[in-house]
């Protein structure tokens, strides 16, 4: 990460824009406003936020969040010259995956004010504290509050993002505007039967785990596809005490349900709570819920979703509006400040992969949509400061 910081602080300041560093490891480059273009009544100037993370997944691909600090970097570097009524900070969040610590979203969190201090006790798995890698860094975890940033100074935050999907790729379309990053429920069951031996224990009085959370995967298969917009995933599945002879007593498994619209996400959760409660009755199991964590869906604001929507068809290109499946630190922006999202057309869609690419035409399209989108920004900006 200090080698990324290197390169992009050089860039950075090539494009004419002064570099910070906040106590979570963001980097952050200003592009300053032109002071002359702000009303008399007007104090400090505000801000346009460009960004995406700079962090990412063990044997992953080159451009998931990377890709977008590049091209706000690129969209910056080109009002260098150009004056603008707001500044333009490009944002290269320091942790979005949440791999080393299990908790996702850092680096937003803290520019959001929704850090969470006991997430700094944290250990990775040689026992090192999220506060220890953050001194080691080179930062000082007690200041992690002074990266919050203002949002009656923010005009809005927008991050271009490869779409992680096969959506524009199969509709042949260089990017698309995000409607609305899905919410999110995810889960940690449990099927609990009896062990007993393979070959002595009769089929019928079996008290067999395995069969009854083999009935409910099956299910939430089922009702995932019984709604276009939701997606419902066993990803994870332990097995106890999982040997060749041993009737299986214990099985825990993950559910992932995603959909746009929470109260369709809730019911689908609720019908498979049902469901798993349904089918361990059946084989006299028991059915728990160990874990249970609920994300609501995040609005992208309406104003900025216009702009960029006008910005893609000024570009000559159709227009295409579709959800995020995956969460991105735009979730935890849009919670604060006014939020859009530009996806990138991703080949073959396989992400989190050595796979994952992009076109560098479709680059070159989100650049030149990025633009017109601050273009037209700041025509509303001195529109309605005047």
């Amino acid at each position: 990460m200090h080698q990324v910081h290197d390169h992009l602080r050089r860039w950075m300041g090539e494009s004419g824009m002064t570099v910070r560093i906040d106590a979570v490891g963001n980097l952050i480059g200003r592009l300053p406003c032109q002071l002359s273009l702000l009303p008399q009544s007007s104090g400090v100037p505000r801000v346009l936020l460009i960004g995406s993370h700079l962090d990412t997944v063990p044997n992953a691909g080159s451009f998931d969040g990377i890709l977008g600090v590049l091209i706000g970097l690129a969209v910056a570097e080109s009002f260098k010259d150009r004056p603008l009524p707001f500044a333009i900070e490009v944002i290269g969040f320091s942790e979005e995956e949440g791999v080393r610590y299990a908790q996702p979203y850092l680096g937003s969190h803290a520019i959001a004010g929704t850090f969470d201090d006991s997430w700094l006790t944290r250990v990775d798995e040689t026992g090192m504290s999220l506060s220890e890698a953050i001194q080691a860094f080179g930062l000082d975890p007690d200041r992690i509050s002074q990266a919050v940033i203002a949002p009656e100074s923010v005009i809005g935050f927008v991050e271009a993002h490869i779409e992680q999907g096969p959506i524009l790729d199969r509709l042949d379309k260089p990017v698309g505007v995000v409607t609305s990053i899905v919410g999110q429920s995810r889960l940690v069951v449990c099927f609990e039967g009896e062990a007993g031996h393979a070959g002595t224990v009769p089929m019928t009085p079996r008290r067999d785990a395995l069969v009854g959370a083999s009935k409910w995967i099956q299910q939430v298969r089922k009702t995932g596809c019984s709604d276009d917009g939701l997606r419902a995933t066993v990803g994870r599945v332990l097995v106890s005490p999982n040997a060749s002879n041993v009737i299986p007593a214990r099985v825990e498994m993950s559910l992932d349900v995603r959909h746009s619209v929470d109260d369709n996400r809730m019911r689908a959760v609720d019908d498979l709570i049902a469901a798993g409660t349904w089918f361990a009755s059946e084989d006299d199991l028991q059915f728990v819920i160990l874990q249970r964590t609920d994300s609501p869906s995040v609005a992208v604001s309406p104003q900025l979703e216009s702009l960029l929507s006008n910005s893609v068809a000024k570009q000559g290109v159709e227009v295409i509006r579709l959800p995020s499946g995956a969460g991105h630190d735009a979730v935890v922006m849009g919670q604060r400040f006014p939020m859009s999202m530009l996806f990138i057309r991703h080949p073959g869609g396989i992400s989190h992969h050595p796979d994952e690419r992009v076109d560098v035409e479709d680059v070159a399209v989100a650049i030149e949509v990025l633009k017109e989108f601050v273009t037209q920004l700041a025509v509303q900006e001195q529109e309605t400061t005047t």
